[in-house]
């Protein structure tokens, strides 16, 4: 029997990837349920193809809730960005699913309570992330022996451009990343260094880690896609090739390993590896995402809430890029932090934050 897969978010890069990895896998799995947020015709021309019972347009929380804890789903695949993501997540959890998550922020901004309603109704979350499937595989099993994780960054489009030319660069320029094709706000995200930020909160609730634990490097390459120390101070490496389809597969078939078919990584062909640390002063928004972390409680629903709506205003040529972090900054700085905060408050403060970024945009941009 086939394993079921419901695909939030069939349209974009993860779910086109993983699409392909189904198609890959041969009859082991089948497409159950499809949605997307507004692009119809892909959405039309992948239901002709895999026939899935329920395909959706649009993003509905209750409707993608229903669908996520849907009684004949095995796998759901959680590939649509954002705090969107919180609800449905939620519900996959509740209804004891794997759930493949390539969304970071719904784990950001309600992680503790995400983690403890899957220890409650015995889901698993595998990550799809590549820098946290590297964790996940370098752990196995291995959690009371860890010492600490070396969360890699490839450093953005930005990484060897000066500060100083920050405020000229277009949108274009920063949706030009060196190593992956992503979707326009994740791939800003990695400009500012707030992706890198927000994995570091993510890993902190995915495997229960002290900040102490966690340091983030800057690895060009993008080979090593991250790396976990020993107490005996071994660390072990997950490498690979710069392809989604690998983290996709291995969350899909998780605990075995497939081939792909994807053309292996030559080592010989590498010639070095180079690893620094982040620039906080150049990259100020990493530095906001671990301050939120270090403050905890509602403070990281206020970093992506404020994060999202500066992103969307960058993107359509109303911010400048530097105003990104800017914005995040002031909003962080008008929040009461709520210390353990219900699915009810992280709600309220999403649309809190959300407003307040707004307003400071207002004034920004006159």
């Amino acid at each position: 029997m086939p394993t079921n897969v419901a695909i939030l978010g069939s349209t974009g890069s993860i779910g086109i990837n993983t699409l392909k990895v189904i198609d890959a896998c041969r009859g082991r799995f089948k497409v159950t349920a499809l949605t997307a947020h507004n692009n119809k015709d892909l959405l039309a021309r992948q239901k002709a193809r895999y026939k899935p019972g329920y395909a959706a347009l649009g993003s509905d929380a209750q409707e993608l809730a229903h669908i996520a804890s849907a009684k004949d789903v095995d796998i759901v695949v959680l590939a649509i960005r954002g705090a969107a993501a919180l609800v449905p997540f939620l519900a996959a959890v509740k209804a004891g699913k794997r759930i493949a998550t390539a969304n970071k922020e719904a784990l950001v901004i309600a992680g503790e309570l995400i983690m403890a309603q899957a220890r409650k109704h015995g889901a698993s979350i595998i990550p799809v992330d590549s820098e946290q499937s590297a964790i996940f595989q370098c752990i196995d099993g291995q959690k009371a022996a860890l010492k600490r994780v070396h969360l890699t960054a490839s450093g953005g489009p930005l990484r060897d451009v000066p500060a100083g030319k920050f405020d000229r660069m277009t949108v274009k320029d920063i949706l030009r990343h060196p190593r992956w094709k992503m979707g326009a706000k994740i791939t800003v995200d990695s400009a500012t260094l707030m992706n890198k930020g927000f994995e570091f909160i993510e890993a902190q609730r995915l495997f229960g880690l002290r900040r102490d634990q966690i340091e983030v490097l800057i690895h060009p390459e993008a080979i090593i896609h991250s790396m976990v120390e020993f107490a005996d101070g071994a660390i072990l490496a997950q490498l690979g090739v710069t392809d989604m389809r690998l983290p996709i597969q291995y969350a899909l078939t998780y605990p075995e390993r497939l081939p792909t078919g994807l053309k292996p990584l030559d080592l010989a062909k590498l010639g070095q590896l180079n690893f620094s640390k982040p620039d906080l002063r150049k990259f100020p928004a990493l530095g906001l995402a671990l301050e939120a972390a270090a403050q905890a409680g509602s403070a990281p629903c206020v970093l992506n809430a404020a994060d999202e709506e500066a992103v969307e205003s960058f993107l359509r040529g109303r911010l400048k890029f530097t105003g990104i972090y800017k914005v995040v900054e002031k909003v962080m700085r008008r929040h009461k932090i709520i210390r353990q905060p219900s699915l009810g408050d992280i709600l309220a403060v999403d649309s809190w934050a959300r407003q307040e970024a707004r307003s400071v945009m207002e004034k920004i941009c006159r």
